[in-house]
Order: C-alpha cells, then sequence, then structure tokens
C-alpha cells in the first residue's frame, strides 16, 4: 500500500515553498519521520519527513519545483522492498507523449524558455535531448563544473545523472592532463584600407570577448524574501545612522581573565555579543523610543528586548531572536548564540526561532567590516551594527596610545527616534562596553 507524502504545514501566512533538494532516491528504504526532502521557504529550510517506514517507490515533483502545502510530493509503499522504485512514466507513455505532443504543445512557454535557458551552454559541447530531464541542481553543476553532460553515466533512475556524479566526473576531468592545443591561428583578419592601428586592436578585443561568459541563477526564495523586505524597510521608516567608536581594552581583558573559568562552568565561551546585548537591554531602559515601534497612529513601547542577532547562513542572511535578552545571563545568551549559529549552518532553524524581534543586532566585523550602515530589519526601529577590532591611536589623559578600538553604527527610525535620544542610546552602549562594571551594578 503506498502512502502519500505531504507538503507539512510552513508555518502561519506561509503557503508554498520549493523543493530544495531530494534526501532519498526512489527504491531506498526510510524509517518512519526520517527526512526525506528538503523545502525552502521564505525564511528557512524545512525538511519533509516520512510519514510512515517503507520503500520511497515515487518523486512527484522535482527540485526547483514550487510546491504548495498539502501538495503531494512523493509515495512510500510499506510492502516494497528495497530498490523496487515505481518509475514515473512508462517508455510506452514517454513516446505517446512524444507523438501527440511533438513540439511541446500544451506546456508553460515561459517555463520551457526557462529551462532551455539554464541548460543552454553554447560554449561548451552539445548537450543532447535527454539533458532537459535533469533536475535544477544537476543542471547548474554542470555548468559550474564545464563538464560533458554527454560523457558521464548516470547512476540515478533510469540512468539519470545525479549532482554525485557531475561531481565525480570533474574532479576525473582534473585528474586526467588537458591535451595539447594545436597553436592557434591567426585570427585577425587584414586591415581596412586606411583603419587606424587603435581599430585594429579595438576589433581584436571584440573578437576575445566569445571567451566572456554570463551565468543566470534563479533566485532562492529565501534571497527573495530579504530583497523585498530591506527594500519594504526603506520605502517605510525614515532610516537614519549615528556613529560612535568604542575602546574593547576593558572587554578584552574581562574575557581573557575569565574565559576559562566561565567555560568550565557554563560549558560555552564567553564572546563578545553577550556583552553589547547586556549594554543594548542596558540602554534601551534609558532611551525606551530606540525599542519602539509606530503601529499606525500610535508609538508601542516595550518593556522587555528581543533581540534579533544577523547571523549568516549557506543561503543568506537569517535573524533568529534572543527572546527577553534584558533577564538574560551573560552564559545564557551566549548558549542561545551558538545554538543559532550551529542550526543556521545545518539549516534546522524554525520559523519560531525568526518571529518577532523588536531590536537588531549585526556584526560585520566576524567578515573584516570597519563600518557601516545598517539598514533596519522591517518592524522594528533600531539596529546596531557592530565593526572589526583594530588598533588604533587615541589620546588618554593627554598621552597618545594604541587602543583596540571598534566602529559602532546605531540605524534608526527618524519618525519616532530623535537624533538626540540615538546619540544617547549609543553612548549608553559605548560606556556599558569601556566599563563593563556598568552592566553587574545596573548602571
Amino acid at each position: 500500500m503506498a502512502t502519500d507524502v505531504q507538503v507539512p504545514t510552513l508555518g502561519e501566512s506561509i503557503t508554498e515553498g520549493t523543493l530544495a533538494q531530494w534526501l532519498k532516491k526512489p527504491g531506498e528504504a526510510v524509517a518512519a519521520d526520517e527526512p526525506i526532502a528538503s523545502l525552502e521557504t521564505d525564511k528557512v529550510s524545512v525538511e519533509v519527513p516520512a510519514p510512515v517506514a517503507g520503500v520511497l517507490t515515487e518523486q512527484v515533483v522535482q527540485e526547483g519545483d514550487t510546491v504548495a502545502v498539502g501538495a503531494v510530493i512523493a509515495r512510500i509503499d510499506q510492502n516494497a522492498s528495497a530498490g523496487a522504485a515505481v518509475p514515473t512514466s512508462t517508455p510506452a507513455q514517454a513516446a505517446a507523449a512524444s507523438t501527440t505532443n511533438p513540439a511541446g504543445a500544451g506546456e508553460n512557454p515561459a517555463l520551457r524558455e526557462d529551462s532551455e535557458r539554464e541548460v543552454a551552454n553554447p560554449d561548451g559541447p552539445p548537450l543532447d535531448a535527454g539533458i532537459a530531464t535533469m533536475s535544477p541542481a544537476v543542471r547548474r553543476a554542470v555548468l559550474e563544473h564545464h563538464v560533458d553532460p554527454t560523457k558521464i553515466r548516470g547512476t540515478g533512475k533510469d540512468g539519470r545523472l545525479t549532482k554525485d556524479d557531475v561531481v565525480a566526473a570533474a574532479e576525473a576531468q582534473k585528474a586526467t592532463p588537458a591535451p595539447a592545443q594545436p597553436a592557434p591561428q591567426n585570427l585577425v583578419t587584414p586591415a581596412k584600407a586606411g583603419a587606424q592601428p587603435n581599430e585594429q586592436k579595438l576589433g581584436s578585443r571584440l573578437r576575445g570577448n566569445d571567451e566572456r561568459r554570463e551565468e543566470r541563477v534563479r533566485l532562492s526564495r529565501l534571497r527573495q524574501t530579504i530583497a523585498t523586505r530591506l527594500k519594504e524597510s526603506q520605502n517605510t521608516a525614515a532610516i537614519l545612522t549615528t556613529f560612535n567608536d568604542v575602546d574593547m581594552t576593558a572587554v578584552i581583558d574581562a574575557r581573557a581573565r575569565y574565559k576559562d573559568l566561565f567555560e568550565k562552568k557554563h560549558g560555552i565561551r564567553l564572546g563578545f555579543m553577550g556583552f553589547f546585548v547586556k549594554a543594548c537591554a542596558l540602554a534601551a531602559r534609558d532611551v525606551p523610543s530606540v525599542n519602539a515601534i509606530i503601529d499606525g497612529d500610535e508609538a508601542v513601547y516595550r518593556d522587555y528586548l528581543d533581540v534579533s542577532v544577523a547571523v549568516s547562513a549557506p543561503k543568506g542572511l537569517v535573524v533568529p531572536v534572543i527572546r527577553n535578552a534584558q533577564s538574560m545571563s551573560f552564559a545564557d545568551i551566549e548558549k542561545t548564540i551558538a545554538d543559532f549559529g550551529k542550526r543556521a549552518k545545518d539549516g534546522t532553524l524554525t520559523m519560531d526561532d525568526m518571529a518577532g524581534g523588536t531590536f537588531t543586532i549585526s556584526n560585520g566585523g566576524v567578515f573584516g567590516s570597519l563600518l557601516s550602515t545598517p539598514i533596519l530589519n522591517a518592524g522594528q526601529s533600531g539596529v546596531l551594527g557592530m565593526h572589526r577590532i583594530e588598533e588604533r591611536p587615541v589620546v588618554r589623559d593627554g598621552q597618545i596610545v594604541a587602543r583596540p578600538m571598534m566602529y559602532l553604527a546605531l540605524s534608526y527610525d527618524h519618525r519616532i527616534v530623535d537624533g538626540r535620544e540615538a546619540v544617547t542610546y549609543l553612548v549608553r552602549v559605548k560606556e556599558a562596553i569601556e566599563d563593563p562594571t556598568r552592566l553587574l551594578i545596573d548602571l
């Protein structure tokens, strides 16, 4: 008996997703609740578990297809044995389809054009008709590795190519020395009468442009959502940025002094982010407007701080939320951030992890950024940008000394936050970082 595998509920207001990757192949045995596919939504990647144990006999959709919540994407036979995959179409059906629809009549022209644009490679080897059946991931791998798909033996269903087949062929191609190429012929045509030397050089450069290539890659659903929301934030809020710098000496000394004891007691390393989260919570009590939001003709002030922490994931930036940061300890904050970072890389963050948030902290310094103007997260009025630490000359007690300095940037919604309030907030953060004792005595 075959059981349908349906797209699970993806979260509030999420009605569809993109099938990013099949984790199981037809004919493979699966256990109940074992992930068989990965779906990409507007916010996160979601794994689709097998509802029953059995054998995956059919994949109804391909990688890259958009699927709605509740749609059937695969079938599992509880009584079949491993290796007994059910083909999606028989040879006779395929032949009948080619006879009754030789020119692709009835199919979506836009989809056919997009598929042909992805497969086309005029500078590469000829592609046979079977290449059009490859999944988007395999087609992308073929273009990235510049291999001839007609010379690769497929190990997938019905002899189809898989991404692993392409990667293995590319590695083998690299290991094999390339044959010596014949000396190139002089392709420059004789100069026209009266042609100037610069014209000859220009013609030669234009003819050399045959080696220039472009690749079109469809934006992931996550990247499309990021683009839409950031632009929406710019169009809605009156974004302004104020800057300051902070001497990191005290925090660096505190970490060096207590990092071993901290890790031994709490099982997590003491990082910089804990200090900044605590400092922002302290500053928000003095300047509540930075943690507030405009809702219609009202301003909503909060007595809690839910910090959205910008985390780099393989498919783009995500912002999981540290909730009630104002009442969390350093250890709780560091553990939460470490867990977010790990799950972002694994693609296991959930919708609930990223829902809400009243303030954002973005640390571009880990990538080497010296200074930036961060964009507000939609629905918030403030975002703090951290940057790299570098030694710079500063004046202390009339003497020029080298100090580990960091630039801070606070972008805010000028509709609800005045310039004086924004500057005051950033100064409070600076004071708490330069004298961490303030964080302990709540000053």
